[in-house]
Order: structure tokens, then C-alpha cells, then sequence
């Protein structure tokens, strides 16, 4: 008998809610600042979405696919309007959606080098995915705060 804590849907619905609530950072940002704002020089916050689009979208792939292939950072546009950002995180969020219906459930325990650079177990490939973008949102909630602007609650995923 298996133990477990969480079932890979119950996964997805949570991860699912918080890309609603990184939506709601992206949306909460002016429209210059989100391309061109940044504190320490840490990237812009467009290009730390752009990575969470491309890790995401990509690495449910892999998973879904078993076929690791190398990261290619050239392949991060995904807009220069926070409408072509909103509109790109979107088509990612339905991408991540058909993706994941497709991950063979042995592969959560199935080991794969992601990018020839993550080389873990399925599970940790998304739970590095989903700390990534908590991680990158928490930066986006600090750079609101220094633009005086109050981020989206945290506690709202809807």
C-alpha cells in the first residue's frame, strides 16, 4: 500500500491557483514598470514571468513526454505589452492544462533530467517549477511595494 498526501489533481488545482495569483501580480503592475522596473539589479518582472511561462509550459512537456531537451533562454518573449505578457501567461496556463493530463502517473516517481539540468524525480521537477514562481512572485510583490502600489492578497486564489 502506497502512502501519500496529495493526489496529482489536487496538485494541479493547487498549482492552478496560485498561477491565478501571479496573474493578479502581473496585472497589478503599471504597464512600464513591469518591463522596465527592477531593485539590485534582479531582472525585470516581464522576465521573470517569461521564465515561469517557459519552465512551466516546457517542463510539463518533458514530464509528459519523457524526453528532457536543453533550455534555450533566447525563447522568452512572450510579450512587450502586459496584454501580450496576460494574454501569453494565459496560452501557458491551457499548454500546462493539456500537458499535464498527459504525465503517466509512474512518471511523479520516475527520474528525469529536466533541461540536462534538473535531475530529479518527477515530483521535484514540479515542486521546483511551482517554488520557482513563489519565489519570483514574492520579487514582484516587493517591487509593487517600492512602487507604493499594494499587491494582490495573498490569501485570494480565485
Amino acid at each position: 500500500m502506497q502512502n501519500f498526501i496529495i493526489t496529482s489533481d489536487e496538485w494541479f488545482v493547487e498549482w492552478e491557483e496560485n498561477r491565478r495569483l501571479t496573474r493578479k501580480v502581473i496585472e497589478a503592475f503599471p504597464e512600464k514598470e513591469l518591463f522596465s522596473y527592477s531593485i539590485g539589479g534582479m531582472r525585470t518582472f516581464a522576465e521573470l514571468v517569461g521564465e515561469l511561462i517557459q519552465l512551466a509550459v516546457e517542463g510539463t512537456q518533458q514530464l509528459a513526454e519523457n524526453k528532457p531537451f536543453p533550455l534555450d533562454r533566447n525563447k522568452r518573449d512572450f510579450g512587450k505589452t502586459k496584454a501580450e505578457l496576460l494574454n501569453s501567461w494565459d496560452k501557458a496556463t491551457e499548454q500546462i492544462a493539456e500537458n499535464w493530463k498527459k504525465i503517466p502517473q509512474e512518471m511523479f516517481r520516475q527520474r528525469i533530467n529536466i533541461y540536462g539540468k534538473l535531475d530529479f524525480m518527477g515530483w521535484k521537477d514540479l515542486l521546483y517549477f511551482y517554488e520557482n514562481e513563489i519565489h519570483h512572485r514574492g520579487q514582484g510583490y516587493v517591487y509593487l511595494r517600492s512602487l507604493g502600489i499594494e499587491p494582490p492578497s495573498f490569501v485570494d486564489r480565485s
